[in-house]
């Protein structure tokens, strides 16, 4: 194991690149989408895992499960999946209506 290169490598597409740059600039993108995004924008850097790990401030294993949901599927890939669940009880119009009392 004395081998400690990064076998991911990604290349951005500049569609790809203006969109990443843009969720990390966006005041209001998510904390979860920003940090995605730092992770393929440093990855696409060339930036060992390490370095991004500790950049962005979590594990190894969250920066190689990016990337290589990115690789995957691209954008698509840094959204989450759905997740099973009880349904909602209300549907998103119905949890407040403006002008209407709660209870």
């Amino acid at each position: 194991m004395g081998m400690n290169k990064t076998p991911i490598t990604i290349l951005l597409t500049v569609e790809e690149r203006e969109e990443l740059e843009r969720v990390v600039r966006a005041q209001t993108s998510t904390q979860r989408d920003v940090r995605r995004a730092r992770i393929i924008l440093a990855m696409a850097g060339g930036a060992p895992l390490s370095r991004v790990a500790a950049e962005v401030g979590v594990d190894r294993k969250v920066v190689r499960q990016w990337a290589t949901r990115f690789v995957r599927k691209r954008l698509r890939g840094l959204v989450d999946a759905p997740r099973s669940g009880r349904p909602p009880v209300f549907s998103p119009q119905r949890r407040h209506v403006p002008g209407e009392a709660r209870m």
